[in-house]
């Protein structure tokens, strides 16, 4: 099975697939490594990690681009590539799709935000019409070559037109095309729990570890008929306190061991790396 139709059966079930974001190769192979099913390639992880820049419209396509082929080269899990608004009009979107494609995407996500966009949780946001980011989605899923690579349609209306704009909308994407909706930054429980019973295509509910949306545990998400519940940011804040607290004991102790609890040790570190692979590899072909 392909991972574009693993992941379409992932989605399909509405179990809520606990689905964390990768910045890089080597997150993505923790990812893979515990366990999980799919991988999210954040846009703002990428930014903030990359660049060191907040999640304001910096990113361009050839930086997820080359972020989603190199992590594609390093998982065999199902990709969800974050293209943010396809960094431009309709004619834009159709060559992000051909681009995230052939770089080995199972999922390409789209916003109605104008460009530049900003992270879904920020104040000052805006939204394109409804018509426009409907010939976007309707680019997104004509200029697919291969029918399982999935659509995903975001919609960031909730946090300036309302709850209801947001359900229209994203049941206008639906229409268009959409295989996975996704309604951004809703700030009560009530609509957390009505969203599925409001829209047929399986959802996303994007949980923001101290964003504006409530926290629901993954299970009782996909009793609710979530498809997906995305973490896309989880890794990319535990290794920003990982390496704070363990240069923190760096620069106060002035040494840190393997034994103080805050660094992978050299051994694991190796393994995440597929070392053993590589020497096996050298000696075939010495």
């Amino acid at each position: 099975m392909s991972t574009r139709t693993q992941l379409k059966s992932l989605v399909n079930a509405r179990r809520g697939a606990l689905v964390p974001g990768a910045f890089n190769a080597l997150s993505a192979k923790v990812i893979e490594d515990l366990g999980f099913e799919a991988i999210y390639v954040t846009g703002a992880g990428v930014t903030n990690m990359w660049f060191g820049m907040p999640d304001q419209g910096f990113m361009g396509l050839a930086e997820i681009a080359d972020h989603t082929a190199r992590i594609r080269d390093a998982v065999s899990l199902p990709l969800i590539v974050d293209a943010d608004t396809g960094f431009g009009n309709a004619l834009n979107v159709i060559h992000t799709v051909r681009t995230l494609e052939r770089a080995g995407a199972d999922c390409i996500q789209f916003e109605d935000q104008i460009a530049p966009k900003r992270c879904g949780h920020f104040s000052g946001k805006e939204v394109i019409s409804a018509d426009e980011a409907v010939s976007k989605i309707k680019a997104a899923v004509d200029a697919r070559r291969d029918q399982d690579l999935l659509i995903m349609a975001r919609t960031d209306a909730a946090a300036t037109l309302g709850f209801e704009a947001a359900v229209e909308r994203a049941q206008r994407f639906a229409e268009a095309g959409a295989d996975i909706l996704f309604v951004e930054a809703v700030t009560e429980a009530d609509q957390i729990r009505a969203l599925p019973t409001r829209l047929a295509v399986p959802q996303l509910m994007n949980m923001v570890i101290g964003g504006r949306t409530p926290i629901f545990n993954a299970t009782e998400l996909g009793a609710l008929g979530y498809g997906i519940v995305l973490y896309a940011n989880a890794a990319l804040q535990g290794a920003v306190m990982g390496m704070q607290k363990a240069l923190t004991m760096l620069r106060d102790t002035k040494e840190v061991q393997e034994s103080s609890g805050l660094v992978a040790t050299f051994a694991e570190r190796q393994r995440l790396v597929d070392k053993p692979e590589w020497d096996a590899l050298e000696k075939r072909y010495t």
